[in-house]
């Protein structure tokens, strides 16, 4: 068996240490705001990681399953925008393409009538083909005229936003003028056994389908030629255009499989979390995974990881707010604090350099 050596002056160590430091810098700043607003930070931090797993060992899962519910759609999002920039792409339309998704599946799940079995496949496959078709635009304009994805697709999320404004008033217009028609039963990925498991929790079907997500863009990613090639586009263009590589099509396929994640995303939201979809606005869940992507350093076990710590951190800060009336706010500031020191992860590094024993030479022989 080999034997782990933590070595701080390791550029991969450095790596890997960094979204630690930054979740702890982050708490170390909410601790601060809690202590100068005159709060007991003490008190406020234990209320909070309280939270996430109150009465677990009473066997209550209902937080803990609450916390899981939160977290199930970052994951996704996270995966999207995670592995957009694995291929070199940065997806800022995952919150259009989430909703598009969303929008099919609560189209299809209140419109059809069909067995649970066929129902609910067709309701999660519709959004997540809804989410890739959504992503082909700003791919094909990346890959053919060089237009920059971060522009075409933060239009896309508008022309997302008005869209299914529009689409819902015509489509399936729900009692109020507000949202939309209510799924069917057949179509919720809510099922009996976890809401009894987790003690009337939300949690939902979309949670396994988010952890198959992961294993899903690991292996592709690290086990196939095609996420080779996807990788290699992503590092230099010219390079893989030059080992004969399809550079266009991977481009494009990047931004589309991006797209379905974002899609799957809008399905477990809208059918799992969810039952129907409000008019004019657009899912925060789709810009929390790029900070869910940032902190996991664009791996799916990272991205499981953080989307983990903000889904229980806006569960306890709830609990937290309820049981000391410190503001939610703070759980708000926290997190941006995360993300800001995710954002100079460089700079954090360049500090365990400076702090890291120097090497010595061996000499020559």
């Amino acid at each position: 068996m080999k034997k782990f050596k933590f070595n701080l002056s390791d550029d991969a160590v450095q790596k890997k240490l960094s979204p630690f430091a930054s979740v702890v810098l982050g708490f170390m700043v909410g601790f601060v705001v809690l202590f100068l607003l005159g709060y007991n930070p003490v008190e406020g931090f234990t209320y909070l990681f309280q939270g996430g797993f109150k009465g677990i060992l009473s066997g209550n899962f209902k937080q803990f399953g609450n916390g899981l519910l939160q977290m199930t759609p970052l994951v996704l999002t996270g995966l999207s925008v995670a592995f957009a920039f694995r291929t070199g792409l940065f997806n800022i339309g995952v919150t259009g393409q989430m909703l598009v998704g969303g929008f099919m599946a609560v189209y299809l799940g209140a419109t059809l009538d069909l067995p649970r079995f066929i129902h609910l496949p067709v309701a999660v496959i519709g959004a997540m083909i809804a989410g890739g078709v959504w992503a082909i635009v700003p791919g094909l304009l990346k890959a053919k005229f060089k237009i920059h994805e971060v522009v075409t697709s933060i239009m896309m999320n508008y022309i997302a936003l008005w869209g299914v404004q529009y689409a819902v008033k015509v489509l399936i217009p729900g009692k109020y003028s507000t949202e939309s028609a209510t799924i069917l039963e057949t179509a919720s990925l809510k099922t009996e056994w976890m809401t009894s498991f987790f003690s009337g929790s939300a949690v939902n079907l979309g949670l396994i389908l988010a952890i198959i997500a992961c294993f899903v863009v690991w292996f592709i990613l690290e086990k196939t030629t095609f996420g080779y090639e996807l990788k290699a586009v992503g590092y230099n263009q010219d390079a893989a255009q030059y080992a004969g590589m399809k550079v266009t099509r991977n481009i494009i396929l990047s931004m589309i499989i991006a797209g379905v994640l974002a899609g799957l995303a809008g399905a477990t939201f809208y059918v799992g979390y969810t039952n129907h979809i409000k008019v004019g606005v657009l899912p925060a869940q789709g810009f929390d995974g790029i900070a869910v992507a940032l902190l996991g350093l664009n791996t799916p076990i990272g991205v499981f990881l953080s989307a983990a710590l903000f889904g229980f951190m806006k569960v306890g800060g709830a609990f937290m707010q309820a049981m000391s009336n410190i503001p939610s706010e703070l759980i708000d500031i926290i997190i941006s604090t995360i993300i800001y020191f995710s954002a100079i992860a460089l700079l954090i590094q360049s500090f365990f350099k400076k702090v890291a024993p120097k090497k010595k030479d061996g000499g020559a022989k």
